[in-house]
């Protein structure tokens, strides 16, 4: 009987490395599981505020805004990694919100943005709660 460490097991039946850092393997065009918004989504659901996620709000961009609220044109996100060197803090990553979210409000959408602290505080459920409610 042969023996094979988990890397090598893992490298001979094909399983991609997670980048580093990363917790995850990412597969191409997958979002990995992220448990702020999983938390916003479950108070959404609680104050009966309709929501969709993973919205791709552009038709030509494959753009994706972690929640739309539905008849709201509102779009939130949820921004990670924001300490630790993220996308969202890097020249090309900023650059490519930035170029994103100017996009959202030129098509009509309010888009506010949240850390994953602000989501973990309950400071980003109570503000989207006062922002649909004054609408």
């Amino acid at each position: 009987m042969t023996s094979y460490s988990i890397a090598e097991y893992k490298k001979m039946i094909g399983v991609p490395k997670p980048k580093r850092g990363s917790k995850h393997p990412k597969v191409k065009g997958e979002k990995v599981p992220n448990e702020f918004e999983a938390k916003l989504a479950r108070e959404l659901r609680a104050l009966k505020i309709n929501f969709e996620q993973e919205y791709q709000f552009h038709p030509k961009r494959k753009w994706r805004a972690d929640f739309h609220l539905i008849g709201k044109k509102i779009l939130v996100e949820v921004e990670g990694g924001i300490w630790s060197g993220g996308r969202h803090t890097r020249g090309k990553g900023y650059i490519g919100d930035m170029e994103k979210y100017n996009a959202a409000v030129m098509m009509g959408y309010q888009v506010i943005r949240f850390s994953t602290e602000q989501v973990k505080s309950g400071l980003a459920v109570q503000q989207i709660e006062k922002m649909v409610g004054d609408l």
